[in-house]
């Protein structure tokens, strides 16, 4: 199967958002309009990829957190800031 252009950019534009690339969707943004794509589909691929980045993001956080109180010594907290909600 074949992707036509127009699907190819839009999957393109969700991947942009999830990678946090400004040069990728700046350009992606322009060729799906150079290819007619409606404002309403180029904002759904953004929603879409703004719902991956949101989900991976939350999980490498809880993650990094988990590394961090496996590596600590017992009895010290995880982190020193009382305002970063680690809830350590």
């Amino acid at each position: 199967m074949k992707l036509d252009p127009r699907i190819r950019e839009l999957i393109a534009l969700g991947t942009a958002i999830g990678a946090n690339c400004h040069s990728c969707l700046e350009y992606h943004v322009a060729k799906a309009r150079e290819l007619g794509i409606p404002e309403d589909e180029l904002a759904e691929a953004i929603e879409a990829g703004k719902l991956v980045r949101k989900g991976a993001q939350s999980k490498m956080d809880k993650f990094a957190l988990e590394l961090l109180r496996e590596t600590q010594p017992a009895g010290e907290a995880a982190c020193a800031s009382p305002n970063c909600g680690c809830s350590s």
